[in-house]
C-alpha cells in the first residue's frame, strides 16, 4: 500500500452516522464484531479490508437489510437500530449496490424520472401521461447533467457502456436527495477510464453530502477519502487518513502478509 498525500477533511463537524458495538452473529459465525464507526458530516469515509472482512455486512446493517445481534446505530443522533429500510431511506440515508440497478428497457431520462417519483409515492405509476410527469423533467435533466449523462438522455439504459450505467445508477440514487450516500464498490469491474470518470462524479456529488463507501481499489480510496476504517474478520483493525493506515504494520499484514 503506497502512501498518498493526506486529504484535509472539512472543519470538524458533528457526527451524522455512528455505530456503537455493532455486532452480527449468524448462528455462531460472527461477521461483524463490536464495530464503533463515526462518520462526520461532509466527509468521504471508506470501509476497506480483505475479502470476508465484513464490509458489506456492515452496509446491510446500516441500511437495515439485516438486523444486528447487538449494538446501536445512530443517524443524526437518532437511534435507527430497529428502523425499517424504507424509513431509513426516507430519513436521508440511501445506498447504491455493487450491481447496476436500473430499468434496462427504459431510456436514461425515464429511469431518472421513475426515481424522482419514489418520494412522491408514485414510483410504479407508469400509466401516467407524459404531461403529468413533465413536472419532473427539469430536475431529471439536472441530475443527468450532474453525472455527465445529459447527452445520453434518450438512449435505452441497456445499451449504455458499463461505466455509464453506474453513472445512471448514481443519478437515480441522487434523485432521493440523500444526506448520506452509501456506495458499495462503485468502481467494481471498470476500466481505468471509467474509474477516473466515476471518481470525479463521486467527488462532485460529495460536495453537498456525506459519502460512506466500500471500495477495493485503494488508489480510489487514497484519492477520494478523508477517513478510512479498515476491517478484518468483522472488527476494526485501524482507522485514520490513507497515509496513516497505509503504513500501519497490522494493515500491511492483513493485506499482503507482511509480518508485524
Amino acid at each position: 500500500m503506497s502512501a498518498a498525500p493526506k486529504l484535509e477533511a472539512p472543519p470538524a463537524g458533528d457526527l451524522v452516522l455512528e455505530t456503537r458495538g455493532l455486532t452480527k452473529d449468524f448462528r455462531g459465525f460472527v461477521a461483524v464484531s463490536g464495530v464503533d464507526l463515526k462518520v462526520r458530516r461532509g466527509t468521504i469515509h471508506a470501509l476497506i479490508g480483505p475479502n470476508g472482512a465484513g464490509k458489506t455486512t456492515v452496509f446491510n446493517l446500516l441500511t437495515k437489510f439485516i438486523q444486528p445481534t447487538a449494538g446501536t446505530i445512530l443517524f443524526r443522533g437518532r437511534d435507527i437500530t430497529r428502523a425499517r429500510p424504507a424509513d431509513v431511506a426516507r430519513e436521508g440515508m440511501v445506498r447504491s449496490f455493487q450491481v447496476s440497478a436500473v430499468f434496462p428497457n427504459l431510456t436514461v431520462l425515464e429511469n431518472v424520472r421513475v426515481a424522482l417519483q419514489r418520494p412522491l409515492g408514485t414510483s410504479f405509476h407508469f400509466w401516467k401521461s407524459d404531461q403529468t410527469l413533465r413536472a419532473l423533467h427539469g430536475r431529471a435533466v439536472e441530475l443527468l447533467e450532474a453525472v455527465d449523462l445529459a447527452g445520453h438522455r434518450d438512449e435505452v439504459a441497456v445499451e449504455l457502456p458499463y461505466g455509464r450505467k453506474r453513472a445512471l445508477e448514481l443519478a437515480t440514487t441522487l434523485a432521493l436527495d440523500p444526506e448520506v450516500l452509501l456506495l458499495d464498490e462503485p468502481t467494481q469491474g471498470m476500466g481505468h477510464e471509467d474509474v477516473g470518470r466515476v471518481v470525479e462524479l463521486i467527488r462532485r456529488v460529495a460536495a453537498q453530502r456525506t459519502v460512506l463507501m466500500v471500495e477495493h481499489n485503494l488508489s480510489v480510496v487514497a484519492d477520494l477519502c478523508h477517513t478510512i476504517t479498515v476491517l478484518q474478520r468483522g472488527a476494526v483493525l485501524a482507522e485514520g487518513s490513507y497515509a496513516d493506515v497505509s503504513t500501519n504494520p497490522r494493515v500491511l499484514e492483513a493485506y499482503i502478509g507482511v509480518p508485524e
